[in-house]
């Protein structure tokens, strides 16, 4: 599969720690979401189970490639949210079964001779007791046996698991790596420049959000945004407006967040975007930001999202009149 620069800068540096024989039983690729981890993780673990020799690619022509292709490999296993079969609903959680079949799998010998591996995603959802039963396997290294755990909040993991990891780190790559990866998935170099800029020089981020259109969402929101602290627009008015579409909610309170973090750390072209001056309180714009947060955590509870949110807009009405008055 192909890869993004950076992406393959982190698989090139486990494999040649895997050929020189210092790649770890566990591996933590941690990192914010949408940089590819998972990607990396796959082509990873596409190189461990293939037959060719170390020092080639995955040739994804022998039995090994085959059969994880096909998703029949017997020394593969994924772990990720399984159907509750009470419910009918993907779990938002790994649970302990999961992880107890993994554990006896991984003390057999490896059904086609090589490697055996396992890729966890998100492992950050592992709950309690999935967690202590994954450490007796983690404190339980064995030969040719590796771990891929795909998180994008490492510290939600307890720290006797991430102390057990190699850590495989990924970070927003600079920006004319960004750029120029931008435009090879195709996108016109103004429009890769501003997205990238809306999406804090984050490529995944930036790339998605020009296949789905979510700019001219995102400009839509700020100038809503803005119309509230101008009081021309309802705080409630929006708040019903944002939450009547659910898929979109959690991004456009993205995009507020985002939006007042630039404005209270003065970023070029951010007072412009919004049309807001900097707010003069700045203590009260970083409590009024971790509230925004704390809703968007909240989103998916079954909870009056509207309400809270206009409470939300209506403190930043509030907030933007005293800027207003000071001036």
């Amino acid at each position: 599969m192909s890869l993004a620069p950076w992406q393959q800068q982190r698989l090139d540096t486990a494999l040649a720690a895997w050929r020189a024989g210092r790649l770890g039983h566990a591996q933590l690729l941690c990192g914010p979401e949408q940089l590819g981890k998972r990607a990396v993780a796959d082509s990873l673990a596409a190189r461990l189970l293939c037959d060719a020799p170390k020092d080639e690619p995955p040739c994804g022509r022998c039995r090994g490639c085959a059969l994880r292709e096909a998703g029949t490999h017997p020394d593969f296993r994924i772990i990720t949210f399984e159907e509750n079969a009470n419910t009918g609903k993907l779990r938002t959680e790994l649970v302990i079964d999961q992880v107890r079949a993994l554990s006896g799998s991984m003390q057999m010998t490896a059904q086609r001779g090589g490697a055996q591996v396992v890729l966890i995603d998100p492992a950050d959802a592992l709950n309690t007791s999935a967690a202590n039963a994954l450490l007796k396997t983690l404190e339980e290294p064995a030969d040719n046996r590796f771990l891929l755990l795909v998180s994008a909040a490492p510290q939600r993991l307890p720290a006797t698991i991430r102390s057990r990891c190699q850590r495989i780190e990924f970070s927003v790559p600079e920006r004319e790596v960004a750029l120029g990866w931008l435009a090879s998935q195709g996108h016109p170099a103004p429009r890769a420049s501003e997205a990238l800029d809306a999406a804090q020089g984050h490529p995944g981020l930036a790339d998605a959000w020009l296949r789905a259109g979510h700019l001219a969402l995102r400009e839509t929101t700020l100038k809503e945004w803005a119309g509230v602290a101008r009081g021309i627009a309802s705080p409630l008015g929006i708040a019903q407006l944002w939450m009547a579409e659910p898929a979109l909610a959690g991004l456009r309170l993205r995009f507020v967040a985002d939006a007042a973090v630039a404005l209270a750390r003065g970023i070029a072209g951010a007072p412009a975007v919004a049309g807001l001056t900097p707010p003069a309180d700045v203590d009260k714009l970083a409590a009024w930001f971790d509230q925004l947060n704390r809703l968007r955590l909240q989103l998916s509870a079954p909870l009056k999202h509207e309400l809270a949110l206009a409470g939300l807009l209506a403190e930043w009405r509030g907030l933007m009149a005293t800027t207003e008055t000071r001036r």
